[in-house]
């Protein structure tokens, strides 16, 4: 089975990820995004880490857009 999904760094912003995947939550519980996107925040001033709440924008956080995309080809 393969699993793709992307991040993209937007320019002065923060990290967003697409695509189905699981992640660990802070207590180390897996979460399924099912498809939908979640934002990381880049500027490390977020008052909801790891999730953007926005506040790059009221800091000037500066930084250049980027894009990834991963693919983990598993076969079963």
């Amino acid at each position: 089975m393969s699993h793709h999904f992307v991040i993209l760094a937007r320019e002065n912003g923060p990290y967003l990820i697409s695509g189905e995947f699981t992640y660990l939550d802070v207590q180390g519980n897996p979460q399924k995004t099912e498809g939908k996107m979640i934002a990381l925040c880049r500027c490390g001033q977020s008052g909801n880490k790891p999730f953007c709440d926005g506040t790059h924008k009221k800091v000037g956080f500066v930084a250049p857009a980027l894009e990834l995309k991963l693919t983990d080809d598993t076969h079963s």
